[in-house]
């Protein structure tokens, strides 16, 4: 079995770590898939993070800390985002999970999805969330070791990665279009 991922390789740039997840798998508790999409977000100068220009609440205090553990936050009140922060303590860099080729504990996640057809379990972040019961109780876990975590696995040539803005910030000025988003061609598991 691959090894988990090291406090190391997240102690990088979000840029550099969003491209070098491709391929690995993500895996809570008896469910997993390969990870076919991410997007970076880029601290205090990214009007999308949200740690833009600084802010630091009770919600972002996860980003700031050391990099390696899961940001894990909602979205329009009701789903569920994994990201698993970057760079080094008050560096507040992430990496969201957008993606995954679901290979493990397939029955688990298709009644989580209710029924959704397995090309549907985690093709986008919320949708992966639920598939692998990612909650806010999982927000700010050390992603090193346990039973959530990320698996190192062979890397991805570049020429399989695709790169474009990324999706569902349109109030991030500027910021909605840095090409910050990468995933896999080809792949039916990418999001739409």
């Amino acid at each position: 079995m691959n090894k988990p991922l090291s406090r190391e390789f997240y102690a990088r740039d979000a840029l550099t770590v969003a491209r070098a997840l491709l391929g690995k798998t993500l895996l809570h508790g008896e469910t997993g898939g390969v990870i076919v999409e991410t997007e970076a977000y880029i601290g205090p100068g990214d009007r999308a993070c949200h740690a833009w220009g600084g802010k630091r609440t009770k919600r972002t205090e996860p980003l700031f800390g050391e990099s390696g553990y899961a940001y894990v936050y909602l979205i329009y009140g009701m789903y569920c985002c994994l990201n698993v922060v970057t760079g080094g303590a008050d560096e507040p860099q992430c990496v969201l999970i957008r993606a995954l080729q679901p290979y493990l504990g397939l029955e688990t996640m298709t009644a989580r999805r209710g029924g959704r057809p397995e090309r549907e379990l985690c093709r986008g972040p919320g949708k992966l969330c639920q598939a692998l019961d990612i909650t806010r109780e999982l927000n700010a876990r050390d992603m090193t070791f346990g039973d959530f975590l990320i698996l190192d696995g062979p890397g991805v040539p570049e020429d399989r990665i695709a790169v474009s803005k990324r999706i569902g910030i349109d109030y991030a000025g500027e910021a909605k279009d840095y090409p910050w988003r990468f995933f896999l061609k080809g792949e039916p598991w990418v999001s739409r």
